[in-house]
């Protein structure tokens, strides 16, 4: 049976994909596994922190989205973002200006986080509908203080920066803008297009890793219930979450009506999540930065629940991420205004 557009589910990933990882190497200190989206390597007193993303489910902003996402990976290790390696394939009929338009995404990204573009590879693509980006990010970090998504324990409040739903909310407003704009309000629509100023969790990272937090995983495909599952599977522990506290924005609330979508299952990159021991002192701490943040579940020893305003429910990871069924459902565009 052929596997649905989105991300590879958890178990044909583990069946097909984790267990072919070549020879396991000393020198690698955090190795490729379920919930982990960044390998760290023994660089002696220093680690260097690398991660892989494409972005393909947006036309707007592209570039810059890309470098965001992929220096996002390597914040929620606790590391500083060096540089990216950006692969471009261009489809058929590409001309220069759109490839300089691109590039020019792209180092606007790297400048706004101070890193510089590496290398990579450009071609055009025969059979592809539009351009592909995938860019690996690099960066580096104290060995003594780097962390993972693995290092939840029994007991740690689990934090949320911004919201649910950033990054969709930002894609969906800028790729359907007349048609959202014939359903909402103007302004609430300028207002979830400017979500894409949001997209770094740099600085939380920053600030948490200083507060001496046990994990870190930043929210992307499968939006927030899918980062969650992920950090429990990659820390081995259960987790309690209560979906009434999870921050939604009244633009993301609004967008993802008139879709009929799950903003907590929406992709998310601009949000991470943060376990440790004081959630309220992180908050606190956060807040006084300027970055909204909110205690939305804990890590325990039992399973893993979603308390819910219409009963409690297992915390499963989504079968698909809702920006994969809306663009199925209204047509993938790239400029529907």
């Amino acid at each position: 049976m052929a596997i649905p557009v989105g991300k590879v589910p958890s178990d044909i990933l583990a069946r097909a994909v984790l267990s072919r990882l070549g020879k396991r190497r000393a020198d690698v200190l955090v190795h490729a596994r379920l919930g982990e989206d960044a390998a760290v390597l023994d660089f002696g007193e220093e680690v260097c922190v690398v991660s892989s993303d494409p972005i393909t489910g947006a036309s707007r902003r592209a570039g810059r989205l890309a470098v965001h996402v992929a220096c996002n990976d390597i914040a929620a290790v606790g590391a500083e973002p060096v540089g990216v390696l950006v692969t471009l394939l261009f489809p058929e009929g590409t001309d220069e200006a759109q490839a300089r338009s691109a590039m020019g995404e792209i180092d606007e990204g790297a400048r706004e986080l101070g890193i510089e573009v590496l290398g990579g590879h450009s071609e055009i693509t025969a059979g592809i509908p539009h351009l592909i980006l995938v860019l690996t990010a690099v960066g580096r970090a104290p060995r003594s203080r780097y962390v993972t998504s693995a290092g939840a324990a029994c007991g740690d409040d689990i934090v949320l920066t911004k919201g649910a739903a950033i990054e969709g909310t930002a894609i969906l407003a800028h790729d359907f803008e007349a048609r959202l704009r014939s359903y909402l309000p103007a302004a609430l629509v300028e207002r979830a297009q400017s979500f894409y100023q949001e997209i770094s969790v740099v600085p939380e990272s920053r600030l948490a890793v200083g507060r001496g937090v046990s994990a870190m995983h930043d929210v992307t495909e499968g939006g927030v219930i899918g980062a969650l599952h992920e950090m429990a599977e990659a820390s081995g522990t259960g987790i309690e979450v209560w979906s009434e506290r999870i921050p939604v924005r009244p633009e993301t609330q609004g967008i993802c009506s008139f879709f009929e979508a799950d903003p907590l299952r929406l992709v998310g990159s601009g949000a991470m999540l943060i376990a440790g021991r004081d959630g309220a002192g992180l908050v606190t701490a956060l807040a006084a930065a300027g970055i909204p943040a909110a205690v939305v579940g804990r890590a325990t020893a039992g399973g893993r629940v979603l308390h819910q305003p219409e009963g409690d429910a297992e915390l499963v990871p989504p079968e698909r991420d809702e920006l994969w069924r809306i663009l199925e459902r209204f047509g993938e565009t790239n400029g529907d205004s």
